[in-house]
């Protein structure tokens, strides 16, 4: 038996202590890097003892995939209630592009991706776990824009591929637009973003 296994008896307030957890290495990840941020100044941020923090997660690698797995969750949650809209599926979409463009220019949002990023470029490990996220959220969208009520349904495989790395590319752009030009308006951008998405999200 792992000794440093701790049984839980109320799920709830495990589930608080790992998102306190979370917050706090997500917090050192932006301020110090993720070589700079260990687990000694996590659990100083997240005021609890290192132990405590191992019942949870077994190293930053871990933390790093937690995090990941929060961010896939929110997102499958907003393609999910995409797939239920009962007006235009094509509206509804550009309409998200609000909620794509806050979160990416959030500079706290945009410095933590990017580190991520930046460690990903020389740690396998967590290259794949964003590769993977990467792959699941490419999925979940074709699915939704090439299924029965999907505006891309009737291109082929190829096309639908292209403007989906089209779309990726955008806002995964606004992750730097955030460092470099911190007071992008965001009213003017979604002006010339909106008229864009809506063609390239149609057949």
């Amino acid at each position: 038996m792992n000794t440093k296994t701790k049984k839980h008896q109320d799920p709830a307030q495990a589930e608080a202590r790992r998102q306190q957890v979370l917050t706090a290495a997500a917090d050192c990840f932006r301020r110090r890097g993720y070589h700079g941020a260990g687990m000694a100044e996590i659990s100083k941020t997240a005021g609890m003892s290192p132990g405590h923090i191992y019942n949870y997660f077994v190293n930053k690698e871990a933390i790093i995939e937690a995090i990941v797995a929060q961010n896939m969750a929110e997102m499958f949650s907003m393609l999910s209630a995409f797939a239920r809209v009962e007006g235009d599926l094509l509206d509804a979409l550009v309409d998200g592009a609000d909620h794509g463009v806050e979160k990416n220019l959030n500079p706290a949002y945009s410095a933590l991706q990017l580190e991520m990023l930046s460690e990903a470029a020389r740690n396998d490990k967590v290259a794949a776990l964003l590769r993977h996220a990467d792959q699941s959220a490419r999925a979940q969208i074709k699915a939704l824009l090439t299924g029965p009520e999907g505006t891309l349904r009737s291109l082929p495989d190829h096309e639908v591929e292209a403007r989906l790395e089209l779309l990726s590319s955008v806002f995964n752009g606004l992750l730097v637009r955030a460092v470099l030009n911190p007071q992008l308006s965001r009213h003017e951008l979604l002006l010339a973003l909106k008229p864009w998405l809506r063609h390239l999200l149609s057949a």
